[in-house]
């Protein structure tokens, strides 16, 4: 029998933490057995008896399976660090375009991630490793947000800060406010911005207010950190939905994107997503993705 030994851990040490709130509600509905109970919890597709939804192109995926365990490339070895080449390149032009070039001229590096949070954990990590910010600059995120980024980018080690985004009065954006905040923040701060259906509002500004939004950046410094959950929700086309990236890239920004795909193809489970990063189109481009790459690389293996 085990001698009885008091932990090192204790209440002082390793404090009870709340619960996630999301989450928790999610554990409140299965246990709850009312018959007519309603899941408002996470966004998810669901059948008119609201059990889980899978679409027709996923079904068509998991109908392949033998196919696929045929297929002599499908060994089962590890991925190279980056993840699935095939994988990375075509999220890469799903966000980027097809016809990017930021892609042609190969200053792109991409990674396969644990769905959006990893994608947003890697750029938090490295923007907190090598991003200079003599003055500590915060990340600042639209007021409200998505509530993970708070933890993710504090558990980065990054100051955090807020822009005005919704308006209660109009139920529309407070684009006066966003601009303005973004001007005032000191320059070089990093600027979390949603690329399509605003995470928790639904409200996206316009073409013409992301060319204002980029002048503002642009004037400023600031590094811009897009994240994307729901590129197809908010227009119904992934093309007009992914605009504002490419605006960003093809205006010369260097910046980060941050993409999921539980949510616009319904892989909860699967965890799929990926990181990129898009540098300026320097002529020593290919020489700093590549070191940027590299780095990405190392925490990656590191963490993930």
């Amino acid at each position: 029998m085990a001698t009885h030994t008091s932990t090192v851990f204790t209440p002082d040490t390793v404090p009870q933490a709340p619960e996630d709130p999301l989450f928790g509600l999610m554990a409140a509905y299965r246990k709850d057995t009312f018959e007519k109970k309603v899941d408002l919890g996470i966004g998810a597709y669901r059948d008119d008896n609201a059990k889980p939804w899978v679409l027709p192109v996923v079904q068509k995926v998991f109908n392949a399976d033998e196919r696929l365990r045929k297929d002599p490339n499908l060994n089962h070895e590890y991925l190279p660090i980056a993840g699935l080449a095939d994988f990375t390149s075509a999220a890469q032009k799903l966000i980027l375009g097809p016809h990017s070039h930021a892609i042609k001229d190969k200053r792109v590096a991409s990674f396969q991630t644990i769905s959006g949070t990893g994608a947003v954990h890697l750029g938090a990590r490295f923007l907190s490793d090598f991003y200079k910010r003599p003055e500590s600059q915060p990340v600042y995120f639209s007021s409200p947000t998505w509530a993970n980024h708070h933890q993710i980018f504090s558990k980065a080690y990054l100051p955090i800060n807020s822009y005005p985004y919704f308006s209660t009065s109009t139920k529309g954006l407070d684009f006066e406010g966003m601009r303005s905040a973004i001007d005032q923040a000191p320059k070089g701060s990093i600027i979390l911005l949603h690329v399509c259906a605003h995470n928790p509002t639904g409200v996206d500004p316009t073409r013409e207010q992301w060319v204002e939004i980029a002048k503002v950046v642009r004037a400023r410094n600031h590094f811009p950190f897009f994240d994307c959950a729901y590129q197809g929700f908010a227009s119904g086309n992934l093309e007009n939905d992914a605009w504002a990236v490419r605006y960003f890239v093809d205006q010369g920004f260097e910046l980060c994107v941050a993409q999921s795909f539980a949510k616009n193809i319904g892989l909860y489970g699967e965890r799929a997503g990926a990181f990129h990063f898009v540098t300026g189109a320097a002529s020593d481009a290919e020489q700093t993705i590549g070191r940027i790459a590299y780095q990405l690389a190392i925490i990656q293996r590191s963490e993930i």
